[in-house]
């Protein structure tokens, strides 16, 4: 049996003030919940739609972890962070459409 990855992420608006942070084991098929508001919640109502930053792993305790802690991160911290590997908050979307590795799940 494969290993499952896991998948910790931000997503933000278009004028990037708010933030979400989710935990999935399939993150295109996530990404695309938020983004059709599939899902009703936090993202819908604030049309958080583009996804800047992820982490993967295999480990699910480690993801949850990872999840926790950044939400509990001070708002510089985490924009620190997206800027670490996406300094202009591009969305990331279209980046894991050509990456079959983020569409297992």
């Amino acid at each position: 049996m494969p290993d499952k990855n896991y998948y910790v992420y931000i997503m933000t608006n278009f004028a990037n003030t708010t933030f979400y942070i989710g935990v999935t084991s399939n993150l295109i098929k996530r990404i695309y919940e938020h983004e059709n508001k599939i899902i009703r919640g936090f993202t819908s109502k604030y049309n958080l739609k583009k996804l800047v930053y992820f982490e993967e792993t295999s480990d699910v305790n480690s993801a949850l972890t990872r999840e926790k802690q950044l939400k509990n991160w001070h708002r510089d911290w985490k924009i620190n962070l997206i800027k670490s590997k996406n300094t202009n908050f591009a969305d990331l979307h279209s980046t894991l459409i050509t990456d079959p590795e983020t569409s297992s799940g």
